[in-house]
């Protein structure tokens, strides 16, 4: 199959890696033309992923020259990037969206962001727990694809399916899409609390209430709780949130020690998710009326609002609540519990 990947970040380059393995013709697009000269001349990312040679029969090219003739197109870029790359290379037949986050501004899904880019195209998603250089790495992974059309979800699995590679398919877009971007948010309070030098009672505490408001905010959107508790929900969690590989997960740590979020995100020199995504997750947790007191905290301090220790002081206070969902049976809305 013919496959075009936007961006030529460690996602995008790892994706490539991943899809020439499997026999694939990929064109890597990407939007410096500087970067796409080093790339043809060296083979090798060695800003955003040194030490795996691209295969020979990769090809490369800008995205401001419009997509060549593929059958799939994988988009690798910043969430906040996807509507300008999108309009950008033009119409695609199938996207399959590896961008995880919401759109700034809108809190926008991206397959909601691609869709009015792109008008009639097939769009879907997939995620999971794939650290970019692991899967460069060949280490056993597994992923999820989603497309709200099963034949389609399944047609992407055969594309991406291999051996270190195994992936599953669900029709839940927007479950699939909201876990992937929620969890970088609680990645980022797992980091800060590691960095406070708290211990695995309070991370544990944080995350599994954090899930829970994955889980509410989704499914007062539409989404299914099995989402959550799968690949693209718990699966990435657990994953983002206890690696160092996660960029997420060390812009916590790094603002648990005192560290000013400029500083950070300048040194890891790629977007981490969960810092714009953690201001729309709080947009619509107002939209839908779902409270998120864990993704409330973990915002205040990405915007300085709020000291990280005293982020935890404010959780551990709030008064005690029953645990769980509730969905009162005679108006069938959800609330939460926060």
């Amino acid at each position: 199959m013919n496959v075009a990947v936007l961006g030529t970040g460690s996602w995008g380059t790892a994706l490539t890696l991943l899809l020439s393995r499997n026999g694939h013709q990929v064109t890597l697009l990407g939007r410096a033309a500087e970067e796409i000269a080093m790339l043809k001349s060296r083979r090798e990312n060695l800003r955003y992923l040194p030490g795996f040679v691209l295969p020979a029969d990769v090809s490369f090219g800008l995205m401001d020259e419009g997509l060549p003739d593929v059958d799939m197109t994988v988009l690798a870029v910043p969430a906040n990037a996807v509507r300008h790359v999108v309009r950008t290379v033009r119409a695609a037949r199938c996207w399959v969206i590896a961008a995880k986050g919401l759109e700034g501004g809108t809190a926008q899904l991206m397959s909601e962001v691609v869709a009015e880019s792109s008008p009639g195209a097939e769009v879907g998603v997939i995620s999971g727990p794939n650290l970019a250089v692991e899967i460069a790495r060949g280490i056993p992974t597994a992923a999820v694809t989603a497309f709200a059309d099963l034949e389609t979800a399944d047609r992407v699995r055969g594309v991406f399916m291999c051996r270190t590679f195994r992936v599953y398919v669900s029709t839940d877009v927007r479950g699939a899409e909201l876990a992937g971007a929620l969890k970088n948010v609680l990645a980022i309070g797992a980091g800060m609390s590691d960095g406070l030098g708290f211990g695995d009672n309070t991370k544990g505490a944080l995350l599994a209430r954090g899930l829970h408001e994955m889980m509410t905010l989704g499914m007062a959107m539409g989404a299914n709780i099995e989402t959550f508790m799968g690949l693209a929900g718990v699966g990435d969690l657990l994953a983002t949130a206890s690696s160092k590989l996660s960029r997420n997960y060390r812009v916590g740590w790094a603002l648990g020690k005192g560290e000013r979020l400029d500083d950070v995100l300048d040194e890891i020199g790629q977007v981490a998710e969960g810092v714009p995504t953690s201001d729309c997750a709080i947009v619509l947790s107002k939209r839908y009326g779902v409270q998120m007191p864990v993704c409330e905290a973990i915002d205040a301090v990405i915007r300085g609002r709020l000291q990280p220790v005293n982020a935890v002081t404010v959780l551990m206070e709030r008064s005690p609540r029953v645990e769980g969902l509730l969905l009162p049976a005679s108006t069938g809305e959800l609330k939460a519990n926060g």
